[in-house]
C-alpha cells in the first residue's frame, strides 16, 4: 500500500482526488493537508464523503510515498522550497509551476509520453483545457500533418474556475450565461504548443460555461487526407491509450463527466478536419490524470482505481 499526502485537499482538485483515492485498492491516505480547514473532518467539507473516510485535515506533513500539490498556482513552488521532501517521494504537481518541465519535472500526459512518466519521480499535471486539445491534436503533430494554423473554441464548466469565489463565478452570473475570456492569450497555450512541437499559431477562443464541469473542444485546421485516413491514424495512435476512445457519432459533456476518459470525434470536409474533443476537467483534465500518472510511476496498470462511470443523465 503507497501511503499518500495531498497538499490543498480542500480544493476542487483536492476533492476529487479524495474522492478517487478513497476506493483505490492499493493506497493508504495518511496526510490531508489543508491550512484552512485543518482539525476539521474531510467529510465536514466534502460532504459527499460521509461514510467514506473518518480522516481529518491537518496542517503538519508526514512521510508519504507520493505527495500530491493541489494548491493555488505559483504555491507549489513555495510550498516546496519551504518543506523538506525526501528523495524517494514521487510528486505529482497540479498547477502551472512546472509546466516547462523545469527542475526535474516531467509533463504527466501519458498518451504523449508514458514511459519517460514511469520513471519520473516528480510530475507536471497538464491543465485542463490543455489535455483537451492535446489529445485532439497529438496523431496530426505526430505525423507531421500540422501545416497550417489551429483553430480552437473550446467551453468548460464554472469549477474550471477554482473554489475561490469570482464575479464570474457566482450562480447568478453564470446561470443562462456564456461569456469568452483570454481570447488568444490562455495560460495552457505555452503547454499545448510545447507538446505538440508546432511552430504554427494555436487561434485558442476559451468560453466560460453555465454548467458546472466538463469541457468541450472544438479544434480544426487543413487537412488533406479522407475521413478513414483520419480515422485510422487516430484509432493507431491511440490504440494503447485506456481512457481514450474515438467515437463514430457526435459525443457530448455528459459522456464524459466523472471518468478518466477522452471522447473524440473527427469530421473530415471541404480540406479541413475538425475533431470535437470531451473531458471532465476535475478528473482527466486534473485529479484522475494525476492518478493515472500515480499508477505509472508505480509500475501499476494504468487505469487502476479509474474505472469510474458516467453520470448519463
Amino acid at each position: 500500500m503507497a501511503k499518500i499526502g495531498i497538499v490543498g485537499a480542500a480544493g476542487y482538485t483536492g476533492g476529487e482526488l479524495l474522492r478517487i483515492l478513497v476506493n483505490h485498492p492499493d493506497v493508504h491516505l495518511t496526510c490531508i493537508l489543508s491550512n484552512s480547514q485543518a482539525g476539521k473532518l474531510i467529510s465536514d467539507v466534502h460532504t459527499d464523503l460521509l461514510g467514506s473516510t473518518h480522516l481529518r485535515f491537518s496542517k503538519d506533513l508526514t512521510p508519504v510515498d507520493v505527495l500530491f500539490l493541489c494548491s493555488g498556482h505559483g504555491e507549489s513552488k513555495k510550498f516546496l522550497a519551504a518543506n523538506d521532501i525526501p528523495w524517494h517521494t514521487k510528486i505529482i504537481d497540479l498547477s502551472t509551476d512546472f509546466r516547462d518541465e523545469s527542475e526535474g519535472f516531467v509533463y504527466g500526459l501519458a498518451e504523449f509520453q508514458k514511459e519517460k512518466i514511469k520513471s519520473a519521480t516528480k510530475i507536471a499535471n497538464p491543465g485542463c483545457f490543455a489535455t483537451s486539445i492535446e489529445l485532439a491534436l497529438l496523431p496530426l503533430a505526430a505525423a507531421g500533418l500540422i501545416t497550417e494554423d489551429v483553430h480552437v473554441s473550446a467551453i468548460t464548466g464554472s469549477t474550471g474556475a477554482g473554489q475561490s469565489l469570482s464575479p464570474t463565478s457566482h450562480f447568478s452570473w453564470r446561470n443562462n450565461n456564456v461569456s469568452v475570456y483570454k481570447t488568444f492569450t490562455h495560460q495552457h497555450l505555452a503547454e499545448i504548443k510545447q507538446t505538440l512541437g508546432t511552430k504554427k499559431a494555436i487561434h485558442f477562443i476559451p468560453y466560460r460555461g453555465n454548467f458546472s464541469r466538463g469541457i468541450m473542444a472544438n479544434v480544426y485546421t487543413p487537412y488533406s487526407g479522407t475521413q478513414d485516413q483520419a480515422e485510422k491514424l487516430f484509432e493507431d495512435f491511440y490504440a494503447n491509450s485506456p481512457f481514450v476512445f474515438l467515437s463514430p457519432e457526435a459525443v457530448d459533456v455528459k459522456q464524459v463527466v466523472n471518468t478518466n476518459k477522452c471522447f473524440l470525434h473527427l469530421q473530415v470536409q471541404e480540406g479541413q478536419i475538425l475533431i470535437s474533443s470531451v473531458i471532465d476537467n476535475l478528473i482527466k483534465g486534473a485529479s484522475g490524470q494525476a492518478v493515472q500518472n500515480m499508477n505509472l510511476m508505480l509500475g501499476w496498470e494504468e487505469d487502476l482505481g479509474l474505472k469510474l462511470k458516467s453520470i448519463g443523465f
